[in-house]
């Protein structure tokens, strides 16, 4: 019984245990078989792999060729706040999802691109996908940052190139340093490529990867790093405990050497020791910046740095990676890759690469794990360099001079942040009006004349305006060139030396083919605004004067006509007109037919009423001038050589030294002011095409302005028309007439303080935004300038530059032993005499208009009839 019992038994074991011992060898036979023929299971992996990156990657590429690309460039005064910063990251993180349903993760992304080529301090600009192209096209800058759809860009091959991927080091939940917006966070990348050079081939550019990840990566992330905080809490834990039983004496060789001597159990008198419970550590604290989903992404950062010169891409990675250290905090942008010895394996080694050079053409974004950041934490990343941004000067923004370049002109020395020094111009054509500020001897003339000489070596026109004489001693040596010196003339009023030579000019002239009526108004004009006349106050001088110039210009217009331009009447004759009447009846029938109805009527009917004392007032200039024997030499010849407008169609170089600035001297200033205006108008008659460029410089604008306010605030507004540019110089912004200085601060397309008061600075510095303030150029040294400029329309500076010292810039131009040859020359093409024989002549000038009437006209009484108001 108990046998049978005991084989039943043994039957139902087997029977039971017959499917799992045949489960547990055949787990034995396969995990055999495993290792058998791992190799296999190995191959068939990485072919799964392989097809699957494969795809994957064929994929990528072809979702990458629909990106677009935009980009931003921020005016002078983008200032944004940090709501609108967060905003366009709002709007980058949101378009980097704008991807097809089939797109690989690799694809989805927003990529910011600053790019240092030597056409820009620093190039900003966004690719994406395609589909967001709407959403980044209006950002939240407003019409501070202007969008548009940017070109592919193609590099030339580099002989340097050195690439490297940025990693988050340090903490992986601590946040990056909060950089504020003043200064710009942009500034030490900007710092790093200011001294980039284009003709060695620099080349500098950063690109962050932006994208957004699926919620199970984020949760993955989470789960690393809350299993690692249990870990560290549990070590936390058994340290503290095993330092607890240290203090308590269990653990020290004291006392255990007591228990071996005394005999006693290891157990009897042991102090009951309670281990520390371990710290909870919160989700919160755990996985800080990674505890919120909202406005979370994950980056990429890949730099690449290239050059033709050995070295240089290598520093500037150097000074790129430090840039980046600015922004470290809890965690800190490192270079990923190790380093042994002086080698370092990176993305420039084999095997990162490969990858980084698919990532970087493709623009695929495949983040290291940690880097992980809030958008809070891109603010100063997420948009253009501000107003707070301190931009270098490269070659595209300011020209570099050259010489005998007629599309320059030449502005000053600009010093590189790395020290070096180029000569900085603006272009011709966009330089229409300059304006130079600052104190006696801070180097304003001494520009001017660099400049005026520069653009006269090019082959230029212009014309120097300078009361006080000074600068054409300077300039002579610098102009004394075969070239030029039959170009050259010298208007010197100054009569200086034993015997001194005077050129001569007939306002009222003829010979030179000018229109009666604009002649009369310029000279009418010219005594209206130099003596303060207006319909207001001296309604009688301006009619007197306007109809004796008109007698006059048609009695030059008739002598000229006839052939006998040495018998033109000129300034002087206006007394001799209103004072002699046999003189004016002779002139009135000389010009018969030649003065309109009604300036005849005026002479027949209102002149014989006027008394004999309102004439004082228009003799009394006249007479003035007459008593000045430069002044009567240089206005009482018949005809005289000065014609600017000749001057201007020939390209010459006309030097004119008024003289002083006295009355009869602004009188003159007044006259010539006046004629240029009129001159330069007259172009109005010539095609665009075949207005050549001309340029006038007017020094001490304080005297000249004193004598033709409206005059020259005309030509600072009318001149540009007529391709006439005007550069003015002067001490005192403030002293200036209204209208002027209303003119030369809307129009100047540059404009230029040396050191000065800050009280009469500051009128430039608000024309600048305070940005430099006035302390800060009323501290500049001798010769050094701000100034602001145009450059292909836009606003470059203010940027400090160095003015231009003849002795140096122009030394090779130098030819001293040929300045007495230059001197004669000017004054022969000035058509100059001696002042004697000019003022000889200038006495005898009435008698010759009155033979060339007594010749062309018809037999005229002895006795004028009476007329009542004259004698």
């Amino acid at each position: 019984m108990d046998c049978a019992a005991s084989c039943l038994t043994a039957q139902a074991i087997a029977s039971a245990s017959g499917p799992l011992f045949a489960l547990f060898t055949a787990l034995l036979h396969t995990a055999a078989w495993v290792i058998a023929h791992w190799y296999a299971l190995a191959a068939a992996a990485a072919a799964a792999w392989a097809v699957s990156e494969a795809v994957v990657r064929h994929l990528a590429r072809k979702a990458s060729a629909e990106r677009m690309a935009l980009e931003l460039v921020a005016e002078r005064h983008f200032d944004p706040g940090l709501e609108e910063i967060f905003r366009r990251g709002v709007q980058l993180a949101r378009a980097s999802t704008s991807m097809p349903w089939w797109a690989p993760r690799r694809s989805k992304a927003v990529q910011i691109r600053l790019r240092a080529d030597g056409s820009r301090a620093l190039r900003y600009r966004i690719e994406g996908p395609a589909g967001g192209e709407r959403l980044l096209s209006i950002t939240p800058f407003g019409p501070a940052v202007t969008v548009q759809r940017a070109r592919p860009l193609a590099d030339k091959p580099r002989e340097h190139v050195v690439r490297a991927e940025f990693i988050l080091r340090g903490k992986p939940t601590a946040p990056l340093r909060e950089v504020p917006l003043d200064p710009d966070p942009l500034q030490p990348l900007i710092d790093a490529v200011c001294d980039l050079r284009t003709e060695l081939g620099d080349l500098a550019e950063v690109r962050l990867d932006i994208q957004r990840s699926p919620k199970w990566v984020l949760r993955a992330r989470r789960g690393q790093l809350m299993a690692d905080a249990r870990r560290k809490e549990r070590r936390e834990a058994q340290r503290s405990a095993k330092w607890v039983r240290h203090d308590a004496g269990e653990d020290s060789f004291a006392w255990q050497l007591q228990h071996l001597i005394s005999g006693k159990p290891s157990g009897g008198g042991r102090r009951l020791v309670v281990p520390p419970v371990a710290r909870r550590v919160g989700p919160q604290e755990a996985l800080g910046k990674l505890a919120d989903d909202d406005h979370l992404v994950r980056v990429q950062l890949l730099v690449m740095c290239a050059s033709n010169t050995q070295g240089r891409a290598q520093a500037r990675l150097a000074q790129l990676q430090a840039a980046f250290d600015v922004f470290g905090g809890g965690s800190r942008w490192a270079m990923r890759g190790w380093s042994v010895g002086p080698w370092r394996f990176g993305a420039d080694r084999w095997p990162s690469r490969r990858g980084f050079e698919r990532r970087w053409q493709l623009g695929h974004c495949q983040p290291p794990r940690p880097n992980w950041v809030r958008l809070e934490e891109l603010t100063g990343l997420l948009k253009p360099p501000t107003v707070h941004c301190r931009l270098p000067l490269l070659a595209a923004d300011l020209p570099t001079f050259e010489f005998d370049n007629p599309q320059l002109l030449l502005q000053g020395i600009y010093r590189a942040p790395d020290g070096r020094r180029r000569l900085v111009a603006s272009h011709a054509d966009e330089t229409l009006f300059e304006v130079g500020v600052g104190k006696a001897g801070g180097g304003k003339t001494e520009r001017a004349l660099a400049q005026a000489i520069g653009w006269a070596h090019a082959g230029g026109g212009l014309m120097f305006v300078d009361p006080h004489r000074d600068s054409w001693p300077r300039a002579l040596p610098f102009l004394a060139h075969d070239t030029l010196m039959q170009r050259i003339a010298l208007i010197d009023l100054n009569a200086h030396g034993p015997t001194p030579q005077v050129s001569c000019w007939n306002p009222l002239g003829m010979h030179q083919g000018q229109r009666a009526h604009e002649v009369v108004e310029a000279t009418a004009d010219t005594f209206a605004s130099a003596l303060g006349w207006d319909d207001a106050s001296a309604p009688r001088a301006l009619t007197i004067l306007t109809a004796a110039l008109a007698v006059l210009v048609a009695l030059n217009e008739t002598a000229c006509q006839a052939g006998q331009c040495e018998a033109q009447s000129t300034i002087f004759h206006v007394r001799a007109l209103l004072t002699d009447p046999l003189f004016r009846s002779a002139a009135l029938a000389g010009v018969q037919g030649r003065l309109d109805e009604e300036t005849c009527s005026w002479w027949q009917t209102v002149f014989p009423t006027l008394p004999a004392d309102s004439f004082a007032v228009v003799l009394n200039p006249i007479a003035r001038l007459a008593a000045n024997p430069v002044t009567r030499a240089f206005l009482g010849q018949p005809a005289g050589v000065y014609n600017i407008r000749a001057a201007m169609d020939s390209e010459m170089i006309v030097w004119v030294c008024p003289g002083g600035n006295g009355p009869t001297d602004r009188l003159i200033t007044a006259l010539l002011a006046r004629d240029l205006l009129r001159a330069v108008r007259s172009r109005r008659d010539s095609p665009v095409s075949r207005r050549v460029p001309f340029r006038a410089y007017f020094d001490e604008l304080i005297t000249l302005t004193g004598a033709a306010p409206e005059t020259i605030a005309a030509m600072f507004e009318d001149f540009r028309k007529y391709r006439v540019h005007v550069h003015g110089m002067t001490q005192l912004l403030a002293r200036l007439p209204t209208p002027v200085r209303l003119s030369l601060v809307q129009n100047a397309s540059t404009l230029a303080s040396t050191a000065g008061s800050q009280s009469a600075i500051a009128a430039v510095t608000a024309e600048w935004g305070e940005h430099p303030s006035p302390a800060h150029v009323a501290a500049l040294d001798r010769y050094e300038h701000y100034m602001s400029l145009t450059v292909h329309g836009r606003r470059v500076g203010p940027v400090q530059i160095t003015g231009v010292h003849l002795d140096t810039v122009f030394a090779a131009y130098a030819r001293p032993r040929q300045s007495t040859a230059l001197l004669r020359s000017a004054q022969a093409t000035a058509g100059t005499a001696p002042l004697d024989q000019l003022t000889a002549r200038a006495a005898d000038q009435l008698a010759r208009v009155s033979r060339f009437l007594t010749q062309h006209t018809p037999a005229l009484p002895t006795t004028p009839p009476e007329q009542k108001g004259y004698q």
